[in-house]
C-alpha cells in the first residue's frame, strides 16, 4: 500500500506541476485554456473555476495530462474570441506555453533537492574499498580505507563530503573521458591520486559504472548487533558488540578481510558461512582491545521459498560510517540549481550514448522500477523520498524537451523552424513525423517495460 500511495502521488504532482507550467504560460499571454485535466479517461471530480470557465478534471487513468486551449485546429473559434487561440499566437508566446512545462518540473527539482539540503540527510563517507586488481582505480593505486577529500577534474577542484557527491563527480568526468585527480586522506596522510577514466568510456553509462572502473564504497564493519538465543553464534560465545574481521574456512588460513588490504565485509562472511556447508568456520572477532578467536558450525535451515540456507544466528549491525549534510536556504537553492544542472546533462549525455550504441538500453526504467523506488524511498523517510521526487520530475522535465515529435521539445523545433524560416511547418510534414514520433515513444516504452519485467522476473532468453 505504501508503494502504490508513494507512486500514485508523485504521478500527481509532478503531472500537476508539468500541467501548472503549460496553464500558467498560457493565461500569461492571455489565451483562453478550455480544460486542465489530470488523468486521461472518463473524468472522476470536475469543477469550473475562473472568469473563461477552465475546467479543471481529475480522470480515471492517471498517467499523464493535459491542458486543452482554445485553437481553431480542433474546434471553429467565435471571431470575437479569435485572438486568444493558440494557432493565432506568434511563435515565441506559442514556444513559451509548451516550455513552461518542462520548466516546471525542473523548477521543482530545484526547489526540492533544496529542501532536502536544508533539512540535512544522513550520507555515507567517501570511503573507498579495495579495487578489484586490474581495473583503473588498482593501476592509480586506490587503497581501502582511504577518504577523499576532493576531486580537480581540468583544473576544477571541488570538495567533496560524501559518496553520493563523489559518485557524481566521477560520472561527469567518465563521460568527458577525463582525468581525476582525487585528493585522498590514509593513515599515511594526505596525497593525490590520480585517476584515468578514459580506458572504457562505454561504461560511464552502466548505473554500476564506478564498480567497472574498480571503484567500491568501503562496506560497513560486520558488527554483531545480537547473537540469537540458542544459535551457533550464542554457544560459540558471541556478543552484542563483537566486530569480525576474519574468517577461515575448513582446513584454511585465517582471512582478514578481502586480501587486498581491505576489511571483511558483510558479503565476504555469508559467502564464507554459505561455502562451509556446516563445516566448522574460525572467526577472528575484535572485542574491545583484544582479539580473539571463536570456533562454530553453522545451521541449515529451510527459507520461504524451499531452498536450504547455512546461517550462524547472529543479526548484523551494517550502518555506514555517514556525515549529516545541511545547507541554509541560499547555499541550499544554489545546490539544487547545481544539482539540477548536472543530472540533466548527465541524463542526456546517457541518453545520447543510448542513441550511439555505447550505452545499454537496460538502464531505461519503466512504471514498476518507479513505483518499486518511491515505495522503497518513502520507507526510508520524507528527505529520500522528496529526493526521489526531484529526480523523477527532473528526468520528466529533460525527457519532454527532447526534440522528439509528440513531445514538448517537437513542437519547440516546429517553432524554432518558423522562427528562423518565417513560415510554419506545413500540417502534412507535422502528421507525419507525429507518427514517426509515437512510434518511437511506444519503442521506448517497450523497452522500459521489458527492463522492468526482466529486473522481476530475469531476463528472457
Amino acid at each position: 500500500m505504501l508503494t502504490l500511495f508513494a507512486f500514485l502521488f508523485a504521478l500527481a504532482l509532478l503531472i500537476a506541476v508539468h500541467e501548472a507550467g503549460h496553464y500558467l504560460a498560457a493565461v500569461s499571454c492571455r489565451i483562453r485554456v478550455l480544460r486542465f485535466s489530470i488523468g486521461f479517461g472518463r473524468p472522476l471530480l470536475r469543477r469550473r473555476m475562473g472568469a473563461d470557465g477552465t475546467e479543471f478534471v481529475l480522470a480515471a487513468v492517471p498517467l499523464g495530462g493535459y491542458v486543452r486551449m482554445l485553437d481553431e485546429r480542433e474546434a471553429p473559434v467565435e471571431p470575437a474570441q479569435l485572438h486568444r487561440a493558440f494557432n493565432r499566437q506568434g511563435p515565441w508566446k506559442r514556444a513559451w506555453v509548451v516550455f513552461a512545462g518542462p520548466a516546471a518540473n525542473l523548477v521543482l527539482a530545484v526547489l526540492l533537492f533544496a529542501a532536502v539540503s536544508m533539512m540535512g540527510v544522513r550520507e555515507p563517507l567517501p570511503l573507498l574499498a579495495a579495487p578489484a586488481p586490474g581495473t583503473p582505480a588498482a593501476a592509480a593505486g586506490v587503497r581501502a580505507g582511504q577518504q577523499v577529500l576532493a576531486t580537480t577534474i581540468a583544473g576544477d577542484t571541488r570538495a567533496v563530503r560524501s559518496w553520493p557527491q563523489l559518485a557524481l563527480r566521477l560520472q561527469e568526468a567518465a563521460l568527458d573521458g577525463r582525468r581525476v585527480d582525487l585528493r585522498v586522506r590514509d593513515a599515511s596522510g594526505e596525497h593525490d591520486i590520480l585517476l584515468d577514466l578514459r580506458a572504457d568510456a562505454a561504461r560511464a553509462g552502466r548505473a554500476d559504472f564506478l564498480r567497472g572502473f574498480g571503484l567500491r564504497l568501503q562496506p560497513a564493519p560486520v558488527l554483531v548487533q545480537q547473537a540469537l538465543p540458542g544459535q551457533a553464534a550464542e554457544q560459540a560465545g558471541l556478543r552484542a558488540g563483537d566486530r569480525i574481521v576474519g574468517v577461515a574456512g575448513p582446513g584454511g588460513a585465517l582471512g582478514l578481510g578481502s586480501g587486498a588490504g581491505g576489511p571483511l565485509d558483510a558479503e565476504q562472511l555469508l559467502h564464507a558461512i554459505s561455502a562451509s556447508e556446516g563445516r566448522e568456520l574460525r572467526l577472528s572477532v575484535q572485542r574491545g582491545a583484544r582479539t580473539v578467536f571463536v570456533s562454530l558450525r553453522p545451521r541449515r535451515e529451510i527459507d520461504a521459498q524451499g531452498h536450504p540456507q547455512w546461517r550462524i544466528g547472529a543479526l548484523l549491525d551494517e550502518r555506514l560510517p555517514s556525515t549529516l549534510v545541511r545547507l541554509g536556504p541560499t547555499q541550499a537553492l544554489r545546490e539544487g540549481a547545481r544539482r539540477t544542472w548536472q543530472l540533466s546533462m548527465l541524463s542526456l549525455r546517457t541518453l545520447g550514448r543510448m542513441v550511439l550504441g555505447q550505452a545499454s538500453l537496460n538502464e531505461l526504467s519503466g512504471p514498476v522500477t518507479i513505483a518499486d523506488y518511491a515505495g522503497r524511498s518513502a520507507a526510508l523517510g520524507l528527505a529520500p523520498y522528496l529526493n526521489f521526487l526531484a529526480v523523477v520530475s527532473l528526468s520528466l522535465g529533460v525527457l519532454n524537451l527532447l526534440p522528439i515529435p509528440v513531445l514538448d521539445g517537437g513542437h519547440l523545433l516546429y517553432y524554432a523552424f518558423e522562427i528562423l524560416s518565417r513560415r510554419k511547418v506545413p500540417q502534412r510534414v507535422q502528421e507525419r513525423l507525429q507518427q514517426g514520433g509515437l512510434a518511437l515513444i511506444a519503442l521506448m516504452i517497450a523497452v522500459a517495460l521489458y527492463n522492468d519485467i526482466a529486473r522481476v522476473l530475469g531476463p528472457f532468453h
